[in-house]
């Protein structure tokens, strides 16, 4: 049998005509080309985590989620966060939570200064921890009927949310 080879795709034959199937993507790859081999990875360890946040969606920005919970280490008081979507961060400088409410405005600042998003590319979003410290006094504050918006501002990113209200049927 005698085969020519076409350029757009095709493989063509005297007896039969065969569509090649691949993508440039994991042609680089099989050529050792970093970048290709990170697109074709699977990250389950980022879709794990995503999957089992403990906390309750605290409210919508636009393209993210944020996931809140109060905790206390030492007698320190921190409102932990998990940030899942488009929010992707590297720095070294922290961040900062501003809590707009009824009759009170909270400046909150990351407890660590140095931040990384994790990104999946299963499901191409980024998962974001981090943080915040707050004053004793300001801990009953946080309630979501007390708040009426959160502006999380990292680096250049600036990402506004408003609260979820979760309604739960009862039967």
């Amino acid at each position: 049998m005698k085969y020519e080879f076409v350029v757009c795709f095709y493989k063509v034959s005297f007896t039969k005509i065969y569509k090649m199937k691949f993508s440039l993507t994991k042609l680089r790859a099989a050529f050792g080309d970093i970048r290709a081999m990170e697109k074709l990875h699977v990250d389950t360890y980022t879709e794990d985590i995503i999957n089992d946040i403990e906390n309750e969606p605290f409210a919508l920005s636009e393209t993210n989620v944020m996931y809140a919970g109060l905790s206390e280490l030492a007698g320190y008081h921190y409102l932990n966060t998990v940030i899942v979507g488009s929010f992707n961060i590297k720095t070294i400088n922290g961040a900062q939570l501003k809590i707009e409410g009824d009759d009170f405005s909270l400046q909150l600042k990351s407890d660590m200064v140095e931040l990384e998003s994790d990104f999946s590319n299963v499901s191409n979003r980024s998962m974001t921890k981090i943080d915040f410290e707050i004053e004793a006094e300001d801990v009953p504050k946080i309630v979501k009927s007390k708040i009426k918006s959160l502006t999380l501002t990292a680096k250049k990113n600036k990402a506004i949310f408003t609260i979820v209200e979760i309604k739960t049927e009862e039967n």
